[in-house]
């Protein structure tokens, strides 16, 4: 039989969230997190890290957490970004089921309710996709142009509608247990585990003090950094644009040897040297295109993907812990 203690980690909620830069928003998201949290009258906790604020960013959560022996904070020792810390709070998760959100209150606490709800329909991930964006143009292009490499770097179709407003199983989390690198996006990571996603429209509101930390620039690199570090893309791309170089050269080629031959005239200038020239330079990135998706795989293989995840584990005596890793035989 389950204890108490048992059946309270298999029941609870734990919210992750990363802060940086949001002293003066704590003191507001910590009271509405409490109200939502004890409304589902499920064991939970709170984990705030700290990405390297250079505000009152940890002292604002020390404050909060004096009477409240349910939150949990942590200090990193400078920026990481926004997943990394992410990760650092999903790995420290005690309970079930992991929420993560935003500290800017964008992502109303009151809004976590219905998305447990809708994880509870079998899915393993679900994110709370905006119903209306508060972001500028800019911002809003940027987080498109993100999404539309995510979905090459996840190979899902829900891509297009993921936020950083999502809960999951926090059993999922073996598939990248082990993953170590300073790149990290926590969408491909949880691919690695499920395919359950789901997606459900929720409200979106714009931030009540200060500006976004996240800048078009910001955006931009992220979505640089998912394509190098999860996605063969950019080799992909490499070895078409070598393909189409040495087909054109062939082309160009091929006319102006037709042209000698029937006309008995060559093509003014260097036609000739241009199109061996081309010819040579898109074998060479076809080749390079052709030995980049190889230590593309070598470079998945580096990563210690899990061979399979266990969801959960039967056993008559005492409970024992569940989405463990293993290897296939």
């Amino acid at each position: 039989m389950n204890t108490a203690s048992e059946q309270g980690l298999e029941s609870g909620i734990s919210v992750v969230i990363p802060v940086y830069h949001s002293a003066p928003i704590l003191p507001q998201l910590v009271p509405r997190l409490e109200s939502m949290l004890r409304g589902t009258g499920r064991p939970f906790e709170v984990i705030l890290v700290n990405d390297g604020s250079r505000d009152a960013s940890w002292e604002a959560i020390l404050e909060q957490g004096l009477d409240r022996a349910w939150l949990r904070g942590i200090n990193l020792m400078r920026n990481y970004g926004q997943h990394n810390a992410l990760l650092c709070g999903i790995r420290l998760a005690r309970y079930s089921v992991t929420v993560t959100m935003d500290d800017d209150l964008q992502h109303p606490p009151e809004e976590v309710p219905p998305l447990l709800a809708k994880l509870e329909e079998g899915h393993d991930v679900v994110y709370g996709t905006p119903l209306h964006q508060q972001h500028g143009l800019w911002r809003d292009l940027a987080s498109q142009v993100t999404k539309v490499v995510l979905q090459n770097a996840m190979g899902a179709d829900v891509a297009r509608n993921v936020s950083a407003f999502r809960v999951f199983r926090t059993p999922v989390r073996e598939a990248f247990s082990s993953y170590r690198g300073p790149f990290i996006s926590i969408d491909v990571l949880l691919t690695w585990g499920t395919t359950r996603f789901a997606a459900l429209p929720v409200r979106h509101e714009p931030r009540s003090v200060g500006k976004s930390n996240y800048t078009f620039r910001k955006l931009l690199t992220h979505a640089l950094n998912m394509m190098t570090g999860f996605s063969t893309l950019p080799l992909q791309l490499a070895s078409f644009i070598g393909f189409g170089l040495t087909l054109f050269g062939i082309l160009v080629l091929a006319y102006v040897v037709g042209r000698y031959l029937i006309q008995g005239s060559v093509v003014p200038g260097f036609p000739f040297l241009a199109s061996v020239i081309a010819i040579f330079s898109g074998a060479q990135l076809f080749a390079l295109g052709i030995m980049g998706e190889y230590l593309a795989r070598m470079h998945f293989r580096m990563m210690d993907r899990p061979s399979y995840v266990v969801r959960e584990e039967f056993h008559a005596g005492p409970k024992t812990a569940s989405g463990t890793t293993g290897s296939q035989a």
